[in-house]
């Protein structure tokens, strides 16, 4: 048995207990859903069709690459319905054997008229669409990594410490000027290592722009790692699965209040780095940083940290919110990044990605303050 379908197996085994017979996924424009991925190996565009004994049917848009890259019990391309979900449901149906007054769990954001639709064109079916759908379920599995996925990260992880090395050499030895430099840098050297393309639209602020959490533009032609803090927060794909690490430039002698916020972000870095354990409550992780700002009198505008996987943010959490309830366990993979910032002096941010491991954690990658 794969990684796929022990996943999907897994899933199915949720199925009976809530009086289910079919759970439904769909990766579509507008509704993507990279649990379709995690489920079979096929990267997009496809309905996944997954019974309560765990077999499943996959209607993907691209059979060619459905049969290059999934891993699945049965293909049916999209055009065979027609183009149609609903024809998909109804072939689906009678493709799996799901007999008729069976239960359907359709994914959470289905939109209402698409659930009506469903419903008139397959009447002889119960479909519910519920806040805590499979789609849900799914989200919660993927938040902790099996061994096929941690291999993948310390890949991407040592991909992504690479070209963060070759980025503070080519600013140190001047190659890298702009912040558009860096951007095409970042998307030449990931396709040289291997990797899909970048997580999330890499943001790249040099100290004109540095003042904001995530600059917009994302990037500009303006100086990067000139005189004062430079924010570079970029993730690379690999497998499917991101990167997310942030590094800031210091260039001179910083002011007395760069020179507070640099080492109050350092401290709530390693700090937190530190509590990071199995066991532990996220939200202590995040209050502890929160603390360490506010005695000095800083609040910071954004959370802590998030899960990473194959979104940029996935759970578990990783805030002070009062609703945050995740408790970290072995196998998650979650950002560190505490940041400071302000109008004037600009912005600091240090980001790095960490495991939580049976015994604590380990930082799968190596960002940092440089001074330049």
């Amino acid at each position: 048995m794969n990684a796929f379908e022990a996943r999907r197996k897994k899933l199915a085994a949720t199925l009976g207990p809530r009086g289910l017979a079919l759970a439904l996924f769909e990766d579509t424009e507008g509704r993507r859903d990279p649990s379709i991925r995690y489920f079979t190996g096929h990267p997009m565009d496809a309905l996944l069709f997954i019974t309560a004994d765990g077999r499943s049917l996959l209607v993907p848009w691209d059979v060619n690459m459905a049969a290059s890259m999934a891993s699945v019990d049965r293909v049916i391309a999209y055009t065979d319905y027609q183009r149609s979900p609903y024809k998909a449901m109804a072939g689906a149906l009678a493709e799996l054997g799901i007999q008729a007054g069976s239960k359907v769990d359709l994914p959470s954001i289905t939109p209402y008229p698409m659930y009506i639709k469903y419903v008139e064109e397959n009447p002889e079916y119960d479909f519910e669409c519920a806040e805590d759908s499979s789609r849900e379920t799914a989200i919660g599995m993927r938040a902790v990594k099996d061994a096929d996925e941690l291999a993948i990260y310390r890949t991407v992880s040592s991909i992504t410490d690479t070209v963060m090395d070759r980025i503070e050499k080519g600013v140190r030895e001047g190659s890298l000027k702009t912040e558009t430099d860096v951007g095409l840098f970042i998307e030449r050297a990931l396709r040289e290592q291997g990797c899909e393309g970048v997580g999330f639209e890499s943001i790249i602020a040099g100290p004109s722009r540095s003042f904001g959490i995530h600059a917009f533009p994302s990037y500009t032609a303006a100086p990067f790692a000139s005189e004062g803090m430079s924010i570079l927060d970029f993730g690379l794909v690999y497998k499917g699965y991101t990167s997310d690490v942030t590094m800031t430039f210091v260039r001179g002698e910083p002011t007395a209040q760069r020179k507070e916020m640099i080492s109050l972000v350092q401290k709530a870095h390693d700090e937190a780095v530190a509590l990071c354990a199995p066991g532990v409550k996220s939200r202590d992780v995040a209050l502890r940083v929160d603390q360490i700002f506010s005695e000095k009198g800083y609040v910071m505008p954004h959370g802590l940290g998030h899960g990473v996987g194959l979104e940029a943010h996935e759970m578990p959490a990783v805030r002070s919110r009062e609703d945050n309830a995740w408790v970290l366990a072995p196998g998650h993979i979650i950002t560190i990044e505490p940041g400071l910032y302000d109008p004037k002096a600009g912005g600091v941010r240090l980001e790095n990605d960490v495991l939580i491991t049976e015994t604590g954690h380990e930082v799968l990658t190596h960002s940092r303050i440089v001074q330049l």
